[in-house]
């Protein structure tokens, strides 16, 4: 299903996802002769004259003519829209127009901003209940105060969300794909059929997937939204968020972002640029690692369940398969044991660090009812769904064999339990 034909880079359309995260999206002659994108580091850009600030705002105003430079830092940078055309060129096309992105400080920004931009007071958001916390928290608190209502629909159940879609009334259907951290894949055709039939929009965050693994447009959905922090930086070491859509519904986000502020810096734009250039390569080692690591711990007495697209226990396997053309580098997991047993087992591992992000090169590992539901009781946090047990293992680039031995010694650390106490937890019995 996934082929992404839209590469700007000169007479190569079909190249694999290695060259398309070189090359696509980029001109062969940049500034200065410069390989790499140069960091404009201006706040704002000067014109040659009256005539020549004319012809850029007949431009700009009336479309009377190529927008081919920038004004003020907060609308544009030329470092900036050089990610941008990268990251549309490698998502792909929704066969109705060109594709364009708008690159933001982080994912949390482009989301707030595509939120606050296409609903208004009277409106209706459907969402899945799997979507990143923050994204839900702003829907019921902050939209709620502008009069905007928001229904939350288990998971999965696509009769739960289409009941609760209200014409007229609902603009948008929000969900993620894989979601955080139980790994549930969306059925975006089922989605997009739903949205259709009631004529709304769609929004799906791809984070977890990245344009490596699936490319939601191809797919007919109608904004696609990643947190370049993860995998399209790659490095731990900056923060951005990008929306991408089809020109005419991304326009006004971008507009919006001008209103906003919610701009990236150039130096943060070069280095999501630099990490894009290795995204198919780090993103297929980590699609292997993980595979590895799933089905070596589905197999290992000490693990109750493994939650991971690419295992056939996984309830979302099938629509997975189908849809994606590889299933992720983070595994989750629930331990035999508690709250106190999962940190002591997370302590004892010595290849990642305990840290709340994932896509690096870096493996990151954490306890999400620690790190994301500290504040909840243990019973507040069963009732949501989220077990003390749980651990969210997001694999980095190191090599599978030395993952898989550090697991190992860590998994060695916990107290062996009766046999017919392991029978029971992993067949139901």
């Amino acid at each position: 299903m996934v082929n992404k034909n839209n590469s700007t880079l000169q007479g190569s359309p079909n190249h694999g996802d290695n060259t398309q995260s070189v090359h696509a999206g980029t001109s062969r002659k940049k500034a200065l002769n410069s390989l790499t994108t140069p960091i404009v580091q201006s706040a704002t850009y000067t014109f040659e004259n009256t005539a020549d600030l004319i012809a850029f705002l007949e431009a700009k105003t009336w479309g009377n003519g190529e927008k081919t430079r920038d004004e003020y830092g907060r609308y544009g940078n030329p470092t900036v829209s050089a990610v941008e055309k990268r990251l549309a060129a490698l998502e792909g096309t929704d066969g109705k127009g060109e594709t364009d992105a708008v690159l933001f400080s982080s994912g949390m920004a482009a989301i707030t901003t595509l939120l606050l931009t296409v609903l208004k007071a009277g409106q209706h958001v459907v969402m899945t209940d799997d979507v990143y916390r923050r994204t839900r928290i702003f829907c019921e608190t902050t939209l709620a105060k502008f009069g905007i209502d928001t229904s939350v629909v288990p998971v999965g159940d696509y009769d739960a969300l289409e009941n609760a879609v209200v014409k007229g009334k609902t603009r948008l259907i929000i969900s993620e794909t894989p979601t955080n951290p139980y790994l549930r894949v969306t059925d975006l055709e089922r989605i997009k059929t739903i949205a259709k039939a009631n004529r709304c929009l769609t929004m799906i965050d791809t984070t977890f997937a990245t344009p490596i693994n699936l490319c939601p447009l191809e797919w007919g959905i109608d904004y696609v939204i990643h947190s370049a922090t993860k995998y399209i930086g790659g490095h731990n070491d900056v923060l951005g968020g990008v929306l991408i859509g089809n020109e005419m519904r991304v326009k006004p986000i971008r507009d919006a972002r001008g209103a906003y502020g919610n701009t990236v810096d150039p130096q943060a734009a070069f280095l999501i640029e630099r990490g894009i250039k290795t995204l198919s390569l780090r993103v297929r080692q980590q699609n292997e690692t993980a595979q590895r690591i799933a089905e070596y711990l589905q197999q290992h007495p000490k693990v109750d369940h493994v939650y991971y697209p690419g295992l056939a226990s996984h309830p979302d396997h099938e629509v997975a398969s189908k849809q994606m053309t590889g299933f992720g580098g983070v595994v989750s997991f629930e331990l035999a044991g508690d709250l106190q047993t999962t940190g002591d087992f997370i302590d004892a591992l010595q290849i990642p660090y305990i840290a709340p992000s994932l896509g690096g090169v870096e493996s990151l590992v954490e306890q999400p009812a620690l790190m994301s539901y500290y504040d909840k009781t243990s019973e507040e946090r069963a009732a949501l769904g989220m077990s003390d047990s749980l651990v969210r293992y997001a694999v980095g680039i190191e090599d599978c064999d030395d993952l898989i031995a550090d697991l190992e010694q860590a998994l060695a650390t916990i107290p062996e339990r009766e046999l017919s106490d392991i029978w029971e937890i992993k067949f139901r019995v």
